[in-house]
């Protein structure tokens, strides 16, 4: 891509540069912010360095790029974390900069910075790359101080001091001083005080004076001032004023002319573009293609006061000939008006789980997807998301199947990083990585991405697997959590197109990752997870695997004995004749942790069909047996259908029947133990609390994939 670089001199923006080329990626301009008055060294900001801005005009002629150069006329007016556009905020001033570079150099799809650790400016950088539709790099992103420190020295970063702010540095002795000399000071602070060696806590700022990317000269500073702007006896605060400095020249010293070199630099002035939000507007047709297919939705929704699933979709995909989009316009805006019903908007979702029937077709239903679901409409944080391609068709339902987890507070913590980066793949659009709430984190559907080129690792589905759980992780411990010991269960989906050979491999491959991470973590506490693997279509991309874990991350609880003692209470649960039996307990896997919440996960195999063969017919006969588990499990372990966050029963499409079908059944079953149960209410009598989720097979481990049904329940105690 071809990128202009925000620079404000320091170190991190530069390397950041080299990082964009080392990716493959072209800086074509660089865009700067600097003070209303060149005689002021340092604003009062939140979001810009400005200590040593009256150097950086030499940039553009040491790189031989173009400069644009702003003058921040706002202030920190918006000082929530997430950006909202604020007229006068200091974040509109990069703003009018970029369009107006990206105005002049039309090529430019990307804006590289130099975040390492501030969510603050990364947000900021990411909402006006958001609205001028670029791509935002962070390359520095998350990435270990001490290491990025000695990568910077080592390839070539010349910089010196400009800012000390910190226990440990002194402007009369520090300022000025050259970066690799103070690197092993810088480690002995953080050994002493925690300090930050990349000074990301403000300890420091460095304005850089040569690097690699300075292929047409070098900066040399002259002289310099400094100045104290606190005396502290304890962090003495003082910057660097340069009075004067000089270019040398590297290689052919006539190989710009001045003329040349001022044309190079710019300052962009005025107020810029219009920076009022444009809102979407909606289809005029799909309120009417809703009414026209209202006939054809089916939804479910668990019962669940304050967190539950409500799921869409459409029956019988003969009776229309629509597409994918019109069936996602028609899904979405149901979903929409059911939550407008409730009280609920958008914001309120936590996860989406969007299933689609050619993945082919992922761009439409992506364009689809955010015209509903925007930043916009969600201020806590857009909803984590999972897509897949399912045999939709082959089921006989529509070309698109939504289902929604739904909160109503507003507590969840969501994790979105939009930047490119090497930490974990991005999120560029209205999806997050991951979302907290309630002590559960329930995180993305992980592809085997390379996270600095976006692109799938090309090995095979082993190597791809490692990669998801290396994106995982990363993401976990944001969450100060690891995979490998707060996961509560993996969900594994697994393409058709993955070698037989492979998948055999993946659930070693994947305990073997699982161990290797818990050795080089010492925890306290670590649960044990479940593993559910689906076979399926496809994935995005044409990946092979797609890992989406859940995990328990609530803090200082004891959860070792909560999830290895046996809970189960007294109780009479022989419902439909069903006694208690050994082989029971092999159809099922269940975690209870710390008494909150029970995930179970029930499979019945084509062989353990064979076993509940009796008078009825042999799906209804599975489908009570089915019920019947399930609500051993609940009421053995003190929780009730109204605790039930989520049910989804994936069922292969080799059992050749319809969903309608599959439906009518298990809905029956329910009205079965509703009536055999001493006033326990399951479902209401419009809406199942089930959803029905067609899959090519599905397993305990990925060899065999041969459940016939696999149910998947999630219950939270409030």
């Amino acid at each position: 891509m071809k990128v202009v670089a925000l620079v404000s001199g320091g170190k991190d923006s530069c390397y950041a540069m080299m990082k964009c080329i080392h990716y493959g990626h072209e800086i074509v301009a660089l865009a700067n912010l600097l003070p209303v008055d060149d005689s002021v060294d340092e604003l009062d900001s939140y979001m810009y360095q400005t200590v040593g801005h009256q150097i950086i005009v030499g940039y553009a002629e040491c790189m031989n790029v173009p400069l644009f150069r702003r003058r921040i006329r706002g202030s920190s007016r918006h000082q929530k974390l997430s950006y909202q556009m604020t007229p006068h905020d200091e974040v509109e001033d990069m703003f009018v900069l970029l369009s107006e570079v990206k105005r002049q150099i039309p090529s430019i799809t990307a804006v590289s910075s130099g975040a390492i650790a501030s969510d603050y400016q990364r947000l900021r950088v990411e909402s006006v790359c958001s609205r001028l539709g670029l791509v935002s790099l962070a390359f520095l992103w998350k990435q270990d101080q001490t290491l990025l420190l000695q990568e910077m020295i080592a390839n070539g970063i010349k910089a010196i001091l400009v800012k000390v702010a910190a226990i440990g540095l002194d402007p009369s002795k520090h300022l000025g001083k050259d970066l690799a000399f103070m690197e092993p000071y810088l480690l002995k602070l953080k050994e002493k005080y925690g300090s930050n060696v990349c000074g990301e806590g403000g300890e420091y700022e460095t304005l850089t004076l040569d690097c690699p990317l300075f292929t047409n000269a070098s900066i040399v500073l002259d002289e310099y001032q400094v100045v104290l702007h606190s005396p502290d006896s304890i962090a003495p605060v003082g910057v660097l004023h340069p009075s004067t400095f000089h270019l040398e020249k590297k290689g052919n010293p006539d190989s710009n002319s001045p003329e040349e070199e001022s044309s190079l630099v710019s300052e962009v002035l005025g107020d810029g573009p219009n920076t009022s939000d444009s809102t979407r507007q909606r289809d005029n047709g799909i309120v009417d293609l809703v009414e026209h297919t209202s006939n054809r939705l089916h939804i479910s929704r668990t019962e669940k006061h304050n967190t539950f699933s409500i799921c869409c979709w459409l029956e019988d995909s003969s009776v229309s000939s629509t597409g994918l989009k019109e069936d996602l316009e028609t899904v979405l805006t149901e979903l929409e008006s059911q939550l407008l019903k409730r009280g609920y908007n958008w914001q309120h979702v936590l996860y989406i789980h969007l299933y689609i029937s050619d993945m082919s077709e992922f761009a439409v239903a992506n364009e689809t997807y955010v015209k509903f679901i925007t930043q916009e409409k969600c201020p806590f944080g857009v909803p984590s998301r999972s897509t897949i391609e399912l045999p939709l068709v082959q089921a006989d339902l529509g070309k698109a199947y939504i289902e929604v987890l739904v909160a109503n507070d507003e507590s969840k913590r969501v994790l979105h990083v939009q930047s490119i980066s090497c930490w974990a793949p991005s999120c560029i659009g209205p999806y997050s990585q991951a979302t907290l709430h309630k002590s559960v984190l329930h995180m993305a559907g992980q592809l085997g991405l390379d996270p600095p080129t976006m692109n799938l690792r090309n090995e095979g589905a082993i190597a791809e697997l490692n990669q998801a759980l290396t994106n995982s992780e990363a993401i976990a411990q944001s969450f100060n959590c690891s995979i490998s010991s707060s996961a509560i269960l993996f969900v594994v989906f697994c393409s058709a197109r993955t070698k037989q050979s492979e998948r055999n491999q993946l659930h070693e491959k994947f305990v073997t990752f699982l161990d290797l991470a818990k050795s080089s973590r010492r925890v306290r506490n670590v649960l044990d997870p479940m593993f559910l693997y689906i076979l399926v279509p496809d994935l995005p991309k044409r990946a092979l695997v797609e890992v989406k874990p859940i995990l328990y991350v609530e803090e200082d609880t004891e959860t070792e004995d909560e999830t290895s003692r046996d809970q189960s209470s007294e109780g009479d649960y022989s419902f439909w004749g069903y006694k208690p039996e050994k082989w029971h307990q092999d159809c099922v896997q269940k975690r209870v942790v710390d008494g909150k919440m029970c995930v179970t996960v029930l499979s019945i195999s084509a062989e353990l069909m064979r076993k509940l063969q009796g008078e009825e017919e042999q799906l209804e006969r599975v489908s009570r047996f089915c019920v019947y588990l399930l609500n051993k499990t609940l009421s053995e372990n003190s929780f009730s259908w109204q605790d039930t966050t989520s049910l989804r029963i994936h069922f292969s499409t080799s059992l050749g029947v319809s969903v309608e079908t599959l439906s009518d059944i298990f809905a029956s079953a329910f009205r079965e133990l509703n009536e055999m149960s001493d006033g326990v209410k399951v479902g209401s009598s419009k809406e199942d609390i089930f959803n029905l989720v067609p899959v090519l097979g599905a397993g305990n481990s990925c060899a065999p994939l041969d459940n016939i049904i696999t149910c998947e329940l999630f219950a939270l105690r409030s």
